[in-house]
């Protein structure tokens, strides 16, 4: 287990190359079990997450790994196990995305709920409604989801339109690609993440219509069974960080690698609070020559504010001119780090999902933990604008989506070191200075 050392001031100038979605490429990757051949994926980040799903995928009888040149290929051909172990399922959500693929594969699935970040409830409920939807017996038991099928039938599912969730979208959509007959999905998640997967399966054979649309319809397929090379798009949360790094160290940062239509409502707060934002071809440019302005802002799914910038965003709302409100719509404990940003001098008051934030001309440094992936960010951002060293315990949050983060963010300028915890080897254990 590592820590971050964060020393600040700092002021981040420069041209950082994001990496590939995390969230994409545990989609695309679990995708990959349905095509029954050899998958090729590119742009993949070596990050916990990612390990954490081949491991899943290797326990099943599945080939993954990263290869030396960095691209993972997949060799789904032959899946031999339709139970992953609870000790890798518990440590992720995006675990459950194996069950869709296993299911319409094997005509069966026994998945353990799943874990993640503790950023409140996040029931497998809408999943479990779609398979029995698709003709699947569907059942709890022992803290895990049984379903069985002899081939899965297409259908039409509405899902809840105030969440046109993610998880819920990929899982349907791997499902209903090699169920007999059509599939519709009303209230689709049109989130990039989910477009990305279901070009992958389009590229491998499937036929799916209406990506990006919140009407999906698929075309069940007997067998997907050739080879497929695939790029996963870029990380617009990454992007979205360190854009927002910008605004707090009032820098100068350049993201290259990312769809600038990806970060359409990020941009526009960033615009609407006075900063300089330059749009190019796959690069978004953020200059900030004074404290934002103050900003509102209300979660909400895709294109909607992403919920998984909320927390970096809490960071330029505590050190912007005048107050801002923040409503997070999606998760109802993700508000809870903001006692991490009170430690560190942030004016914030909270009242259940609302939190109004009074800007401060500068935050202090503190001793503060990550409580989870997207929370632990935040507090790097808020270390880079504090006065002094803020120390980082729970990095391992952070190293979950983030890939080399520290290394990153000091190409910018900073001053970050990772440090072992006493007693504690890391993932990636290093350290870093610029």
């Amino acid at each position: 287990m590592d820590k971050l050392l964060v020393t600040g001031p700092s002021r981040l100038a420069g041209t950082v190359r994001i990496s590939g979605s995390k969230n994409a490429s545990l989609g695309v990757l679990a995708a990959a079990l349905v095509v029954e051949g050899v998958s090729t994926l590119h742009n993949v980040p070596r990050t916990i997450d990612v390990v954490t799903m081949l491991d899943i995928m290797r326990t099943l009888g599945v080939k993954a790994d990263f290869t030396d040149s960095g691209a993972v290929v997949v060799d789904a051909t032959n899946i031999t196990n339709c139970c992953p172990p609870y000790h890798l399922v518990r440590r992720m959500r995006g675990s459950f995305h194996v069950a869709g693929p296993l299911l319409t594969r094997l005509g069966r699935a026994d998945i353990a709920l799943p874990g993640g970040c503790t950023i409140g409830p996040r029931p497998v409920d809408f999943h479990q409604r779609g398979f029995v939807d698709l003709g699947a017996d569907v059942r709890q038991a022992h803290g895990m989801m049984i379903a069985r099928c002899k081939r899965l039938k297409g259908t039409r599912i509405y899902l809840d339109p105030r969440y046109a969730s993610v998880g819920t979208t990929l899982n349907l959509m791997m499902a209903a690609t090699l169920a007999e007959g059509q599939t519709v999905i009303e209230n689709a998640s049109r989130d990039p993440d989910v477009c990305d997967a279901g070009r992958f399966l389009v590229s491998a054979g499937a036929g799916i219509s209406g990506i990006g649309s919140s009407t999906m319809t698929i075309e069940g397929v007997d067998r997907l069974v050739s080879e497929t090379v695939h790029e996963v798009c870029g990380d617009r949360i990454e992007a979205g960080t360190f854009l927002v790094g910008a605004a707090v160290t009032r820098g100068d940062v350049t993201v290259t690698g990312i769809d600038p239509g990806h970060l359409e409502r990020p941009v526009s707060i960033f615009a609407a609070a006075g900063l300089d934002v330059h749009i190019g071809p796959n690069q978004v440019r953020v200059v900030a020559k004074r404290r934002p302005n103050a900003f509102d802002l209300v979660t909400a799914p895709y294109p909607g504010f992403p919920t998984d910038l909320q927390p970096p965003m809490a960071v330029m709302a505590s050190v912007a001119e005048g107050r801002s409100v923040l409503e997070e719509a999606i998760f109802d404990g993700r508000l809870t780090y903001m006692d991490e940003l009170r430690r560190m001098n942030a004016e914030i008051k909270r009242v259940r999902n609302i939190a109004v934030i009074q800007g401060v001309e500068q935050l202090s440094s503190a001793p503060v933990r990550a409580p989870d992936l997207r929370a632990g960010a935040a507090l790097i951002l808020a270390g880079l604008n504090a006065e002094g060293t803020t120390e980082i315990t729970g990095i391992e949050n952070v190293d979950r989506g983030y890939e080399g983060i520290e290394r990153k963010v000091a190409s910018l300028g900073a001053e970050v070191r990772r440090v072992p915890m006493l007693g504690f080897g890391g993932f990636g254990a290093h350290e870093i200075s610029a």
